[in-house]
């Protein structure tokens, strides 16, 4: 089949190199995002995918909106059967969704209707889930409604961070589209609606869904710490500055102390008090400027006395 290719993050990339490996499909080029400075050298960065077209001398276009007139002129002259789009990072327009005959198919990182949006990753951590997995569905002008075509489930591990989990999914992504798009070009796969009664969000996260609300219990806490890594980081504040937390894990016991104090000091972590009177064991800490450093090394160089309160 003859496909284009729109992707541009990390999580594209296993399934750009499976379609460029595949003896069934021919892919035209690839369309991603504009490089971009970054760093202070204020360098250009190339979207991961970039890297595998490069290598694979593949056709590379980077519109800086899709939308307009001549990047939809160019799908069409593209003239693709089906259109595969994974971590593109820009919403298609109704233009070029009626371009190819076969449809866009979108791989998505969750069991849809469940974590619609940008960072279904994220989210399902942050909210305790213990279940994921991948969808492929029929791109629509919702976000992320469209029909499912197939999925594949995945648990999350208990200790499971969100750089853990991406790399997973994106393979396990890259799998579910060889297999969709086989069956979907034999049409042998029906397109299933989503129940929007199920549908729950995972809108793009901003830095301050990382601040850590001492008030929530440690599971909940810890989870959060796990999501946030490796961006934006779950912060909370010391001596006014912002500390970074990197390693978290929820412990058995109670504490009477107020949220947010430290209530033991021990080789593995600093222990403190969180909502319900449970306690987090923090292990990795950074402050602002600083290196990532053992929490225990933390407290010893900070001179930190029992009852201190973060996040004040």
């Amino acid at each position: 089949m003859k496909l284009l290719f729109m992707g541009s993050g990390s999580f594209a990339v296993p399934s750009l190199e499976a379609l460029l490996g595949s003896p069934s499909h021919e892919v035209v080029a690839l369309v991603t995002q504009p490089d971009k400075p970054a760093g202070r050298g204020h360098r250009l960065r190339l979207p991961p995918t970039k890297h595998v077209a490069i290598a694979h001398d593949l056709d590379v276009h980077q519109p800086a909106k899709v939308r307009h007139p001549e990047s939809v002129e160019l799908v069409r002259e593209l003239a693709p059967e089906c259109i595969v789009v994974v971590a593109y990072g820009q919403i298609i327009p109704k233009s070029i969704l009626d371009i190819p005959p076969k449809g866009i198919i979108n791989v998505h990182a969750s069991l849809l209707p469940r974590y619609r949006g940008a960072a279904p990753i994220q989210w399902a951590i942050a909210r305790g889930a213990t279940e994921t997995g991948v969808s492929t569905m029929l791109m629509d002008e919702g976000l992320d409604t469209g029909a499912v075509l197939l999925q594949e489930p995945t648990p999350i591990g208990a200790d499971e961070t969100s750089s853990e989990l991406e790399p997973r999914l994106a393979a396990l992504g890259a799998s579910l589209l060889e297999r969709t798009l086989g069956r979907w070009k034999d049409g042998a796969i029906v397109p299933t609606p989503q129940d929007d009664s199920e549908a729950t969000l995972a809108p793009r996260i901003k830095k301050e869904d990382a601040l850590v609300d001492w008030s929530l219990p440690a599971q909940v806490i810890g989870s959060h710490v796990r999501a946030f890594d490796p961006w934006p980081v779950a912060f909370t504040t010391f001596a006014g500055k912002p500390l970074r937390i990197w390693q978290a894990i929820p412990l058995d016991g109670t504490t009477s102390s107020p949220h947010g104090s430290v209530v033991a000091v021990r080789d593995e972590g600093i222990h403190i008090a969180c909502g319900e009177g449970t306690i987090l064991a923090v292990r990795d800490v950074q402050l602002s400027g600083k290196a990532r450093m053992a929490a225990a090394e933390f407290a010893r160089g900070r001179r930190l006395q029992l009852e201190t309160l973060l996040g004040a």
